[in-house]
């Protein structure tokens, strides 16, 4: 597994990161510590879930429990006031048994806090961190325009994650190359599209190319986690042959 400074944060993490957020559809806790246990041994140390979906933060919890100080834990909050945000936060720790998130993200569709800002809540994120309760803070969206301003507010925000593979590529690159000049840490939600692309290789091998960013694979078996840790381990080789598979399934879909 290879690992990768994400942005500022300076978090060192696998290039291969575990979308926890669907561990409540599986059968029970035994099955979810099983893939959690899964993508720890094949050298996975950034774990991402989120509040919207407590029993997967509460199965994460439980999963990690054996190697905790091992790996980082990603959550987030839809939370628009101080007193939401804290009390999401406060639930969060609870349900993942820990006294720390490592990176805390803000999920926001429109407009994004500020320093300073009426609503308190960037320098209520920097208090936190003051205060030991999380590490770094980031913004996950599926808003180009909050994204982009995520890159040029003066707020302290450490990381961006937004949904970047395959498909969307052409308009998403210029994106995460000002992430990169603007040492922003760039998590790629939706990887393979939301199920859209069948190929993992392919998939991979594209981001693999942007070494910086870092895709979250939402992985619901162990043998579809077996087959993306082997490729994390094996990237394709992007040739010519290579390059024209991606144009013919970047042709047939849009």
């Amino acid at each position: 597994m290879e690992y990768v400074a994400l942005g500022k944060s300076r978090l060192l993490v696998s290039r291969t990161a575990f979308g926890a957020m669907t561990l409540e559809r599986l059968a029970d806790d035994a099955a979810a510590g099983e893939l959690v246990a899964q993508a720890y041994d094949g050298g996975v140390n950034f774990f991402d879930v989120a509040r919207s979906v407590p029993q997967s933060e509460e199965r994460l919890g439980r999963a990690i429990r054996p190697f905790r100080k091992d790996v980082f834990i990603a959550t987030k909050t839809a939370a628009r006031t101080i007193a939401d945000l804290k009390a999401d936060l406060y639930a969060s720790l609870a349900a993942l048994g820990v006294d720390c998130i490592d990176l805390y993200q803000l999920e926001r569709e429109e407009g994004l806090p500020e320093k300073g800002g009426a609503d308190g809540l960037v320098d209520e994120l920097i208090d936190l961190r003051r205060a030991g309760l999380i590490n770094h803070f980031g913004v996950v969206t599926e808003s180009f325009d909050v994204a982009n301003r995520v890159v040029r507010s003066q707020a302290g925000w450490e990381t961006v994650q937004f949904p970047f593979n395959l498909l969307n590529s052409a308009s998403v690159e210029p994106l995460v190359a000002q992430c990169a000049e603007k040492d922003i840490g760039f998590v790629a939600m939706r990887p393979l599209c939301g199920g859209v692309l069948r190929n993992i290789p392919l998939s991979l091998g594209y981001l693999h190319q942007f070494e910086h960013v870092v895709p979250l694979w939402g992985a619901r078996t162990g043998e579809e986690l077996q087959q993306i840790l082997y490729f994390a381990a094996n990237p394709p080789l992007v040739d010519d042959q290579f390059k024209e598979e991606a144009e013919k399934l970047r042709a047939f879909f849009n």
